[in-house]
């Protein structure tokens, strides 16, 4: 049940993108070949730039929940969307809780930072920096947690290097990874591909061929995931 699950969604890492936020939920069909484990980022980001330790971890640090779980969701964010906030403030915790946490599903978080907000991509950035060093989700939890700090200054710079030393990484390779600039061949890729899947706003979320727009309530979710689980089982 799971191998096939998981061929069905390589291939994509991410999907969405560009003129704005999602405030309103919606529903469409999509194909399940668009979804992505962001796995599979690698190999787009290497075009770019040699793949190297760092960027697979990073990549990889993306995803929780068990391997052995039957369901992928996908969400497609960007740290400085205010809808994405209100999704990781209200919505984000329980379904930590009841499904990943569980064993239900597996959560992958793929980076669509909006080119109207422009301290997303340094956010993103700032991320899987923090990913390389296995802290993606603490440092997740914080960009959004502070959002409205950060949003408004002119340089965000040393508001996430604190944010970077309170996830407990090694600020010496965090800060060496953020000059580099070795995650934005990922990033990018994320970007390319997710143009290709054709998704339109942040948040979204892919289950099985449903793609949700918006700040998605977990009975919405809910209805998503047991739907999906359920076609897992006919097929």
């Amino acid at each position: 049940m799971i191998r096939p699950q998981v061929n069905r969604i390589r291939g994509i890492v991410a999907l969405a993108l560009t003129i704005a936020c999602a405030p309103a939920s919606n529903t469409r069909q999509t194909a399940e070949s668009t979804a992505v484990i962001p796995g599979a980022t690698v190999k787009a980001a290497a075009a770019r730039a040699p793949t190297d330790s760092n960027i697979t971890r990073a990549d990889l640090a993306r995803i929780q929940g068990s391997a052995t779980a039957p369901l992928w969701v996908i969400e497609v964010s960007d740290f400085q969307c205010p809808y994405c906030k209100q999704w990781h403030d209200q919505t984000y915790p329980m379904l930590l809780q009841q499904y990943v946490k569980t064993g239900k599903i597996r959560l992958a978080y793929v980076n669509f930072p909006l080119a109207i907000h422009v301290h997303a991509f340094p956010a993103a950035e700032a991320a899987m920096c923090a990913g390389a060093q296995a802290k993606f989700w603490p440092m997740h939890d914080a960009l959004f947690s502070s959002q409205n700090s950060w949003e408004t200054l002119g340089s965000p710079t040393a508001a996430f290097d604190s944010l970077a030393r309170s996830t407990g990484v090694d600020m010496t390779r965090w800060r060496d990874c953020m000059k580099s600039g070795e995650m934005r061949p990922l990033i990018e890729a994320d970007h390319d591909r997710a143009e290709r899947a054709g998704a339109s706003a942040t948040p979204s979320f892919m289950i099985g061929n449903k793609l949700l727009v918006g700040a998605q309530s977990l009975d919405e979710l809910r209805t998503a995931i047991d739907s999906a689980m359920v076609r897992n089982r006919q097929q």
